[in-house]
C-alpha cells in the first residue's frame, strides 16, 4: 500500500466535502498501519485532525497544532483523562450547557465516555442511569465503580441506603422503589431509549415510559442514548429535548462479506462457510443465531465439527460447568472448542463470566448469541457473523441488523470489523422513533396534567379507572397505592381486573396466608390461582411450573445438579431451569406482590405474604447471594464461602453493601484460600473482586 497516495486521496475527499468516505478510507489506512506496526507519517495526524478523530492522533511526528488539539479535547473521565473525538466533545458541551439531549450514534461512538466526563466535570449529587438489562447494569456499574466509588454511593439493588451523592444504575423495574426517596435528580440517563417504543419492546416499554414520566418530573437534565435512530417524533416523554443524530460519524469501518450470494438456500454450504471462518481463528467472532433453536443448531454443528482445544482456562471452565450444572449440557462440551453462548435465559453471573472469557486473550474465539448480545453488554469483536436473518420467528429489521453489525470493530482494538453475511440483510431504511401513550399505563397518569397529550377517549379511561379503583379500595387506600408506587404491574387494566376479582370472589382468596408456610405442599392452590391471573408466557404446563417452584425452594440447601435430577422426570433440563427460574423471580414475584397489596386492602388486612414473595424473588436463595450473582459471583461459590464461615449469608441483617464491605475487608487472596474452591472458582473470584475494587486486578 502506497501510504502517501492514500493520504492524498483522503485529503481530496475532505476538500470535496465527502467526509464519510474520507473517514472510512482513513480508518482503513489506520487499520493497515496498526497491523503492520508502522509509524504514522507526519501528514496523517493532520488528516486525523481534519476528520475529527482526535483520539487516534499520535504524539510522535505531530506538530504543535496537533498536540494542542489532543490536549484541548482531553477531559477528566474519572481517575484518568481521555481525548474525545469531535462529536463526543460537541455532545458533552451541550450537556455542560444544561441542555436535555437525545443522541443517536453508532455503537462504536463512545457514548458512555460522555457520561463519565459529565460526572467528573459537574460533580452532580444524584445521577440515575436506566439500562435495559441486568448484564448491562453490571457492566455499567463496574465502569462507574472504578472511577467514582470514592465519591459516590453506587446503587443497583432495590433496598440500598442512599448517601449524600448517589449514582443509581438499574433496569426500569427497580426505579419505583426509589421514587419517593429521591427529591431531585441532576441527570437522568436512559440507555437504549428506543426501547420506550412498543415497536421495539412491546412487553417492557410501558414500564420504561412510566419510569421516564415519573423521573423526568424530578430531573434537572436528561440524556437519552440510542443507536440507529434517524428521526425522533416529539412526545411528552421527550418534550424539550434536543435530538442529535450522528449516525454518519463512525470510528471504525465495517467491511461486509456477502457470502449469501454464493450460498443461496444451500444449508450445507452455509454450515461449511461458517466452519471455514471459525477454523481460521482470525480474530474474535460474534455469531448472531437469531433464536434459541438456531443457537442449538450452530452449537451442535461446532461440537460435531470443531476440534477440542487444549487451553487451561477453557478446560477449567468446562469442568466447572459439568460439576455445577450438567456434564451433558451443550455448553459444557462447546466451551472446549473455544466457543461460548450468550442469551437472556442463563444465570446472570454465567453470562457475564462468558463475556469476560471471550474478551480474554486465551479465552473463547467465538460466542453464539441471540439479540441479547446487543442489548445486554457492550462487547465487540473483529468479526460479526449473521447466521440467520431473523429475530425469533420474525424477519430481522434494518434497525436491529445495524445494531448487531455495529458490534464489529472497536476503537484502538479493531479499526476494521468484518461482517460475514450468511443470509441476505434486510432492506435499508431510516428508523423514526415514535413513542405514544399506551392505554395500559393510563392508570398512572393525571388526566389534567397530561390532557394535551391524550385523546378524549384516553382521558375518559383515566377517570373511569380512578373511579372504579377508588370504589373498590376506597379513595384514601387507592391514593396511598398510587402515591407510593406500590404496584409493580404497569397494566392498569390488569390491576383493575385483579381488584374486581378479589372484591367479587373473596372466598377464592382464602388461604392466601398458606404461601408463608414452610411446607411447599401448602402452596399449590394459591400458586395455581396466581398463575392463572396471567396465563400466557410461562413456557410450561402450570402443574410443572408449580412443581418447579416447590423443588426450587431447596435452592440454597441443594446443588443445581441435585435439583435437576429431581426435575428430570418431568422433562425439565438445565435450559428449562434457567427460563423457569427467570419467570418465577421476575414475573411471578411481581404478580404476587401486586396481589398482596390489593389483598391486604380488599380481603384481609392481617395477611401479608411478603416473606414468601421475597423468597420467590430471590429464587429461594439468601437475598444477598442472589444480588451478588448480578455482580458476577455465582451462588455455588457463595455457598462454599458460607460453609467455610467467612460470611454468614443466612444473617437476615446482612445487606448487599455490608456483604461487599466484608469482601473488601477480607480481600481476594484470603477468599481464594478457601480449600473447597477449584481453579475456575478462583478465576471467578478475581473477576468478581475486579468489579468491587478501584484497582485493576490481573484476572
Amino acid at each position: 500500500m502506497a501510504v502517501f497516495d492514500v493520504c492524498r486521496e483522503i485529503n481530496e475527499l475532505i476538500n470535496e466535502g465527502e467526509h464519510v468516505a474520507a473517514r472510512n478510507k482513513l480508518i482503513l489506512l489506520l487499520g493497515h498501519l496498526s497491523r503492520e506496526s508502522t509509524p504514522y507519517p507526519e501528514v496523517l495526524n493532520y488528516l486525523i485532525r481534519e476528520a475529527g478523530l482526535y483520539p487516534y492522533m499520535q504524539s510522535e511526528n505531530s506538530s504543535w497544532q496537533e498536540k494542542f488539539v489532543t490536549e484541548a479535547f482531553k477531559v477528566d473521565i474519572g481517575r484518568s483523562r481521555a481525548t474525545l473525538h469531535r462529536e463526543q466533545s460537541y455532545v458533552l458541551s451541550r450537556l455542560l450547557d444544561g441542555g436535555d439531549i437525545a443522541i443517536s450514534a453508532p455503537t462504536s461512538f463512545g457514548k458512555s465516555f460522555i457520561i463519565d466526563a459529565f460526572i467528573a466535570a459537574q460533580k452532580p449529587k444524584n445521577v440515575v442511569i436506566i439500562v435495559p438489562t441486568i448484564a448491562l447494569m453490571d457492566e455499567t456499574r463496574r465502569r462507574i465503580f472504578k472511577k467514582f466509588s470514592d465519591k459516590y454511593n453506587i446503587i443497583t439493588a432495590s433496598d440500598m441506603q442512599l448517601g449524600e451523592n448517589n449514582i443509581f444504575i438499574f433496569p426500569q423495574e427497580r426505579v419505583f422503589s426509589y421514587l419517593n426517596r429521591i427529591e431531585l435528580i441532576d441527570l437522568l440517563i436512559v440507555d437504549e431509549f428506543y426501547k420506550a417504543s412498543a415497536k421495539h419492546d412491546k412487553d417492557r416499554s410501558p414500564t420504561l415510559l412510566k419510569a421516564i414520566l415519573k423521573l423526568s418530573k424530578k430531573s434537572k437534565q436528561r440524556y437519552f442514548l440510542a443507536p440507529n435512530i434517524k428521526n425522533m417524533e416529539e412526545s411528552v416523554f421527550t418534550r424539550g429535548m434536543e435530538f442529535i443524530e450522528l449516525l454518519d460519524f463512525n470510528t471504525v469501518y465495517l467491511e461486509k462479506v456477502d457470502l449469501y450470494k454464493e450460498i443461496g438456500k444451500d444449508e450445507l454450504r452455509k454450515s461449511e462457510e461458517l466452519l471455514k471462518i471459525l477454523r481460521s481463528r482470525d480474530g474474535k467472532s460474534l455469531i448472531y443465531a437469531g433464536s434459541y433453536p438456531q443457537i442449538d443448531k450452530v452449537a451442535n454443528l461446532i461440537v460435531a465439527s470443531m476440534p477440542i482445544l487444549d487451553k487451561p482456562l477453557l478446560n477449567h471452565f468446562s469442568k466447572w460447568l459439568a460439576e455445577n450444572y450438567d456434564p451433558n449440557w451443550q455448553l459444557t462440551n462447546l466451551v472446549r472448542r473455544g466457543v461460548g453462548i450468550h442469551n437472556g435465559r442463563m444465570h446472570r453471573s454465567l453470562s457475564q463470566i462468558q463475556v469476560r472469557i471471550f474478551e480474554a486473550n486465551k479465552g473463547f474465539d467465538s460466542i453464539i448469541s441471540t439479540s441479547s448480545i446487543i442489548e445486554g453488554v457492550n462487547t465487540s469483536a473483529e468479526n460479526v457473523i449473521i447466521w440467520r436473518n431473523r429475530l425469533g420467528n420474525t424477519k430481522l429489521k434494518d434497525f436491529t441488523y445495524k445494531n448487531i453489525i455495529g458490534r464489529g470493530g472497536r476503537m484502538f482494538k479493531h479499526f476494521v470489523g468484518k461482517i460475514y453475511l450468511l443470509e441476505p440483510p434486510p432492506a435499508d431504511e431510516d428508523t423514526q422513533l415514535e413513542i405514544e401513550f399506551p392505554d395500559s399505563i393510563l392508570g398512572d397518569l393525571d388526566e389534567v396534567q397530561h390532557k394535551d397529550n391524550l385523546t378524549d377517549d384516553q382521558v375518559a379511561k383515566i377517570i373511569e379507572y380512578k373511579y372504579e379503583m377508588s370504589g373498590i379500595l376506597g379513595e384514601e387506600a387507592f391514593a396511598r397505592l398510587s402515591r407510593g408506587n406500590l404496584l409493580q404491574n404497569s397494566n392498569s387494566d390488569f390491576i383493575l381486573g385483579l381488584a374486581q376479582d378479589m372484591k367479587s370472589r373473596p372466598e377464592e382468596w382464602r388461604g392466601f396466608a398458606y404461601l408463608n408456610s414452610d411446607n411447599p405442599n401448602h402452596w399449590d392452590r394459591m400458586l395455581y390461582k396466581i398463575i392463572n391471573l396471567s396465563p400466557a408466557g410461562w413456557d410450561i404446563q402450570f402443574s410443572k411450573l408449580v412443581l418447579f417452584i416447590k423443588v426450587l425452594s431447596d435452592n440454597w440447601r441443594k446443588e443445581i445438579p441435585d435439583l435437576l435430577e429431581q426435575l428430570d422426570q418431568e422433562g425439565i433440563d438445565v435450559e428449562d431451569f434457567f427460563q423457569l427460574e427467570r419467570n418465577v423471580t421476575f414475573k411471578l414475584s411481581a404478580l404476587l406482590s401486586d396481589a398482596n397489596e390489593l389483598h391486604r386492602i380488599i380481603v384481609n388486612s392481617e395477611v401479608d405474604v411478603s416473606p414468601f414473595i421475597s423468597k420467590l424473588g430471590h429464587a429461594f436463595l439468601p437475598g444477598v447471594v442472589y444480588q451478588l450473582e448480578e455482580y458476577g459471583l455465582p451462588r455455588m461459590i457463595s455457598r462454599k464461602l458460607h460453609r467455610r464461615g467467612l460470611i454468614d449469608f443466612s444473617d437476615p441483617l446482612l445487606d448487599l453493601r455490608a456483604a461487599i464491605g466484608r469482601f473488601q475487608k477480607l480481600g481476594v487472596e484470603e477468599i481464594n484460600k478457601t480449600p473447597t474452591l477449584n481453579p475456575f472458582d478462583r478465576f471467578i473470584v478475581r473477576y468478581f473482586f475486579d468489579g468491587i475494587t478501584q484497582d485493576d486486578l490481573a484476572i
